[in-house]
């Protein structure tokens, strides 16, 4: 494959795609008829975006995956990265990837490293102790390699899928006593939710630190992070970089910048949002990227071009009539433009 001067990025929430007649949770699962609706949906998708890089969320079962490709007649443009594993009894991440570009072999982490422990006896006597007693992701990261150019470094890819906001079950749970919880599930529910999903962004983060650290290999690092730009989750993720503007130069070795925050610098206007709940809209899909492919870093051989969000389909909420899905699409765009070396 000929070297890219432009490579694009894709994240992409499938909502639970699995072959028809299979139960996702609860729910039965497509129907025939359905199912033909989102895969049309879905490639109809595929065509416009066409992005160098894919990364899914919500995938069950890799045939649907391909099922979607082959309905979008891209079959033969893009190798399907998906587990030996996904036939349709658990939810994962995947990706799709332009021929040619795939290097080496892709993993799904489950476990989280051996670095990471929440564990205090507090920063002062009146702070209770803490313990936090968790051991893997809730949905394996995916991570692989790829080759835009043959004079550059490879790229890393993370697709994540965090804890989503809603709040967990707990009737189920041993401890549970109705007359004592039942009132306060959606608060303990909640909370639950947000520890775990606090945890996964710290195990990444960790991962990241323990791969980037004292070295300029570019990452990007993509998905349903279930929670929005400025939140702790992002900022644990990302350590809150600086972003520099004009002709300033710098750029951190291990922060991560967002595609969110460089589309505002090239725009007006901010009208970013990847999901919508009780008629609020949020910004819950993300694609960082490290230094590497930062405007304003000493480090930078990709500049960033553009964003753009598929989020129409949002307002229309009836998904299993119109064969959509239930967030935003993201394609964020980079030129190569090494920064010149004085």
């Amino acid at each position: 494959m000929d070297d890219l001067k432009q490579v694009s990025f894709c994240t992409f929430n499938l909502l639970n795609l699995n072959i028809p007649d299979r139960p996702i949770y609860k729910d039965d699962g497509w129907t025939p008829e359905q199912y033909a609706k989102k895969i049309a949906w879905t490639a109809r998708q595929l065509q416009l975006i066409q992005a160098d890089i894919f990364g899914f969320q919500e995938l069950w079962h890799a045939e649907a995956l391909a099922d979607a490709f082959k309905e979008a007649g891209l079959s033969d443009a893009y190798d399907l990265v998906t587990p030996e594993d996904a036939l349709g009894q658990k939810i994962i991440c995947a990706a799709a990837v332009k021929k040619g570009l795939l290097a080496g072999e892709p993993e799904w982490i489950k476990d989280f490293p051996e670095q990471f422990m929440l564990a205090s006896k507090g920063t002062d006597p009146q702070t209770p102790a803490i313990s936090v007693n968790i051991s893997g992701f809730s949905r394996p990261v995916l991570r692989f390699q790829v080759r835009p150019r043959q004079d550059e470094e490879l790229i890393w890819i993370y697709v994540s899928h965090f804890k989503s906001k809603g709040p967990t079950d707990i009737y189920r749970e041993d401890w549970f006593k109705k007359e004592v919880h039942a009132k306060h599930s959606r608060a303990l529910g909640a909370a639950i939710s947000t520890i775990r999903r606090t945890a996964e962004s710290t195990a990444l983060r960790i991962l990241l630190t323990e791969q980037l650290k004292d070295n300029n290999i570019p990452a990007v690092i993509m998905g349903d992070m279930n929670d929005g730009q400025h939140s702790n989750t992002a900022n644990i993720l990302t350590e809150q970089p600086r972003y520099l503007v004009g002709d300033s130069e710098g750029g951190g070795d291990l922060a991560l910048y967002t595609t969110q925050t460089l589309q505002e610098y090239r725009d007006t206007r901010d009208v970013y949002y990847t999901y919508v709940h009780q008629g609020l809209r949020e910004s819950l899909d993300h694609i960082f990227v490290t230094q590497e492919l930062y405007d304003n870093s000493k480090k930078r051989k990709w500049l960033f071009k553009e964003l753009i969000i598929m989020n129409d389909h949002l307002n229309f909420p009836d998904m299993k009539t119109e064969g959509t899905n239930d967030h935003g699409i993201l394609r964020a765009t980079f030129s190569y433009k090494p920064v010149k070396q004085i």
